[in-house]
């Protein structure tokens, strides 16, 4: 019969009350087979071994759970004959097999593991149910190894030790037999001593038979058992790592406690509130930080958003070049055209210049001839000289023919001056600029002849390159268009430049002293210029923008020099008419257009300079004012006396034009030309000389009438400014000599104009003196 394998047994983790049957069930004695007697011989045996293995579990018991137990296979053809022949206890006790020894210390050292792993398993199954810990399972891996780690233990021990409780029993019944381990493979002739007698061959049959089939059945059963096993040995495993995690959380919380015998440092609020301080400190340059760097990721995507936009806004590639290549063309052709024509406009330019100042040196010249031979006739007519020779008769000739003209002259004015009703005006205020018939027909042809050559010059030109208005507007197109490159090519500081020949040639006709000139606002170029600026705010964002400067540079550059040209070369500051038209545009130009003030501080300065140059020239070379005897002024129709009183008026109305420029020069210097070298020393000299009368105090009081307010505001209280100390002292000389003849009324025009120069202290002292104290209100009312 062929050898069968053997079997093995695997020991079930019963609870406590299949460990307590178990036991129960060792106490009692093994049933004997049917059939089969048990001898006596072999039943002491078997007793004598149960009595011994009885005497050795109390020592191996472990509680309630039971006894481990090794338990060989009793299926062998010897066994059954022995079984047979053997009584019922000994084949009952013929299931126990002896291990040797060494194998019985290994048994028993893997049962004091087993113990220390089923004590875990007991404590980890306490803890699940008490803490209802979440169960985790073993991967795959895990479980086949542990499949892999059974299959090799089960081919080389023939069986897998399912409880190592057993090992110290096994060891000692090995120690008692002192057979060879059982690993080795059984062989079924091997005679064991208490086993029963050998069967016959049928009952062999028979029991192959009915063993095999229990084999089946129990095969099933017990891959379904450890099946059932190994599933209730890993979950005792994985809850033993979860107890053993969660023991250690429960050991590190203990730990973590606070403990109260430690000892820290001291604290102090203001410790505290210093650290928060600098912690508060610290998140707010770290907010800081932030926030710049998002402004500045801001600034970033506004700036692509908006470039993106001009991108897809901007016209297609071909048209900007067409348009930037037609301005390039348009810009280079005009500035060809006015390099060609600027000779031409400087040319006619110089000769319009040089007919006015032909004309003012006539004029100037006259006057200074005629004042040069009316005086010489005067001192001739007071040394009364008796005789003359022929040379001196014929200069005699020619100052009588050119005191005739003067005196027509003078005539022709005063009907003038009738037939307009103007009954008040003083000989010697008149600027004598009457011209002859002749002179005026020359000087209005020339002026002709000039004005249609300017014409000329722009006559074979396109309005596109000639004209102000359309050469802004294609510089307007420009700006609408293309703002960025438009200031990039700062053309805003290029016009003033581009425009100023066109501009020289609209004011070729333009004279400031005339009274009736045109004013700069109702210039064509003036407005063109005003109306590209006032588009400019609209077209461009820039405040800053060089087109606001246009106007400003435009007469810096153009209007200024022109106007200090006139003030060097042609203006007569003895002509009011002229003095007054001449500081209307300067208030506008200087006042109302100044915004670059570099410029405009470098340009007024020029003009302002040629001003004053001119008007202190004026006052050493015309004015002039003689002294004569008494007894040649005291009648008044003497031409002694006329000629002096004409030269008083001439040099009055010098220093009323001088005052005239208040506001615009410095008070100083207006002092200095007024008050200190006309007052003081012309019209003051004039004034002593005088007889005292009506026609002194009128000219005192005209005098008076000339000072501006603002220089009395800031006198002392009672005083006059020093510049005038010598004039309200000649005042209350005038009046102490009046009020003792017959011109008493006189005085109280003197007490007025005392007043006027903030002379009250002489004008009190003079009522308290003479005792007018009917004039005291006019005192307090000042």
């Amino acid at each position: 019969m062929a050898h069968r394998p053997p079997r093995t047994f695997r020991r079930r983790q019963a609870d406590s009350s299949d460990s307590e049957g178990a036991d129960d069930q060792s106490t009692e004695p093994a049933a004997v087979p049917k059939g089969q007697a048990a001898t006596p011989g072999r039943m002491e045996d078997g007793a004598a071994a149960g009595r011994a293995e009885a005497a050795a579990r109390p020592r191996r018991a472990r509680g309630a759970r039971g006894r481990g137990r090794v338990w060989a296979s009793s299926r062998r053809p010897g066994a059954a004959r022995r079984a047979e022949g053997g009584g019922g206890a000994g084949a009952r006790e013929s299931g126990m097999v002896d291990l040797p020894t060494d194998e019985e210390d290994e048994v028993h050292h893997s049962s004091d593991e087993e113990e220390a792993q089923s004590s875990s398993s007991d404590s980890s199954s306490s803890l699940e149910e008490k803490e209802c810990s979440i169960v985790k399972m073993p991967d795959a891996t895990f479980i086949q190894a542990a499949r892999r780690k059974r299959e090799l233990s089960r081919a080389q021990n023939d069986y897998i030790s399912l409880t190592v409780n057993n090992r110290s029993t096994v060891c000692n019944v090995k120690r008692n037999s002192g057979e060879d381990s059982e690993s080795e493979p059984d062989n079924y002739q091997k005679t064991i001593p208490f086993a029963p007698k050998p069967q016959t061959l049928r009952q062999r049959m028979a029991e192959e038979t009915a063993s095999r089939n229990e084999e089946k059945s129990e095969g099933s059963q017990e891959d379904e058992t450890e099946d059932i096993w190994e599933q209730q040995q890993m979950r005792k495993a994985v809850k033993l790592i979860e107890g053993r995690d969660l023991s250690n959380k429960r050991e590190s919380g203990m730990l973590k406690k606070f403990d109260t015998s430690r000892s820290f440092p001291f604290v102090t609020l203001e410790m505290i509130k210093k650290q928060l301080n600098t912690r508060l400190t610290l998140l707010q340059d770290t907010h800081r930080s932030h926030q710049r760097e998002y402004e500045k990721y801001v600034e970033g995507v506004k700036s692509s958003k908006s470039t993106i936009l001009n991108l897809e806004n901007s016209s297609n590639q071909s048209q900007n070049y067409k348009f930037y290549k037609s301005m390039k063309v348009y810009v280079e052709n005009v500035i060809d055209c006015l390099n060609e024509k600027i000779i031409s406009i400087q040319e006619i330019e110089s000769s319009m210049h040089a007919l006015l100042l032909k004309q003012a040196m006539t004029l100037m010249k006259r006057r200074q001839d005629e004042l040069k031979h009316e005086s010489t006739y005067l001192q001739q007519l007071s040394r009364k000289t008796e005789a003359l020779t022929n040379e001196s008769l014929a200069t005699d000739e020619k100052t009588q023919r050119i005191l005739e003209q003067i005196e027509s002259r003078r005539a022709q004015r005063r009907q003038a001056r009738l037939l307009s009703g103007n009954c008040n005006h003083e000989e010697g205020t008149s600027s004598d600029e009457e011209l002859s018939s002749t002179e005026i027909t020359d000087f209005e042809k020339s002026r002709g002849d000039l004005l249609q050559d300017c014409k000329r010059v722009f006559e074979d030109v396109h309005d596109d390159f000639c004209n102000i208005q359309n050469i802004l507007m294609k510089f307007q197109q420009w700006r609408e268009k293309f703002p960025d490159s438009y200031s990039d090519a700062f053309v805003g500081l290029c016009i003033p430049k581009l425009l100023n020949p066109l501009i020289r040639v609209q004011l070729l006709d333009w004279n400031p002293l005339k009274l009736d000139s045109t004013g700069l606002r109702q210039m064509p170029w003036f407005m063109s210029v005003e109306e590209f600026m006032e588009n400019s705010m609209e077209d461009t964002k820039k405040a800053d923008s060089s087109d606001q400067k246009i106007l400003s540079a435009v007469i810096n550059k153009t209007i200024i020099p022109r106007l200090t040209d006139f003030v060097e070369f042609i203006w007569d500051p003895l002509s009011t008419s002229q003095t007054r038209s001449l500081i209307t545009h300067c208030r506008e130009i200087l006042e109302e257009h100044s915004v670059c003030e570099n410029e405009v501080n470098k340009s007024k300065q020029d003009l302002l300079k040629s001003i004053i140059s001119r008007m202190k020239k004026t006052i050493e070379d015309d004015v002039f004012i003689p002294l004569y005897p008494k007894s040649a002024v005291e009648n008044k129709m003497s031409p002694h006396s006329k000629f002096q009183d004409r030269q008083f008026w001439s040099a009055l109305k010098l220093f009323r034009n001088v005052l005239l420029w208040n506001g615009l020069l410095p008070d100083d210097t207006l002092r200095e030309l007024g008050l200190e070298k006309l007052l003081n020393r012309y019209l003051m000299i004039a004034l002593l000389n005088a007889i005292p009368g009506p026609d002194v105090v009128k000219k005192c009081s005209q005098v008076a009438a000339c000072i501006p307010e603002q220089w009395l505001e800031h006198s002392a209280t009672g005083t006059p400014i020093p510049q005038l100390e010598n004039f309200s002292q000649f005042l209350s000389l005038s009046a102490h000599k009046l009020s003792s003849s017959e011109f008493r009324n006189e005085v109280k025009n003197i007490i007025l104009t005392l007043v006027k120069i903030k002379a009250v202290n002489q004008a009190e002292s003079i009522i308290e003196e003479y005792h007018l104290d009917h004039l005291t209100p006019l005192i307090k009312k000042v």
